[in-house]
């Protein structure tokens, strides 16, 4: 059974950083596209970015280029979304994704088929 668990939250001032972690078990872990998804309340969830199974691709929203880089170590089975330059609009639940599709649009949900439970990131003026 794959599970996906995400860590490395909290609260944090504007222009600030934080590194997000996700770990996944029960799968084979390079077999996975992975993504990066937040959701702040009464806003549907929105794609934050996206990395190929072996890392050499990588996708992000316009909102957040150029300030947050996503990496993944296979080794480990985790990926990691490195958030710099942080805004107060960036508060939000994250929570990341497995996707076993082979070729599909990785900012929509529903190309993933595995969710972590999220990690909330405040981020204060």
């Amino acid at each position: 059974q794959v599970q996906v668990g995400e860590s490395g939250g909290g609260l944090v001032q504007a222009g600030g950083s934080l590194r997000l972690s996700c770990a996944a078990s029960g799968g084979t872990f390079n077999s996975y596209a992975m993504g990066w998804f937040r959701q702040a309340p009464g806003i549907e969830r929105e794609f934050v970015a996206a990395i190929s199974k072996s890392g050499g691709i990588t996708l992000y929203a316009t909102s957040v280029k150029g300030r947050f880089t996503i990496s993944r170590d296979n080794v480990k089975n985790t990926v990691y979304l490195q958030m710099n330059s942080l805004k107060p609009e960036d508060t939000a639940v994250y929570s990341c994704a497995m996707s076993s599709v082979p070729i599909g649009d990785r900012t929509r949900v529903g190309t993933y088929d595995y969710w972590g439970q999220g990690t909330q990131v405040t981020v204060s003026s």
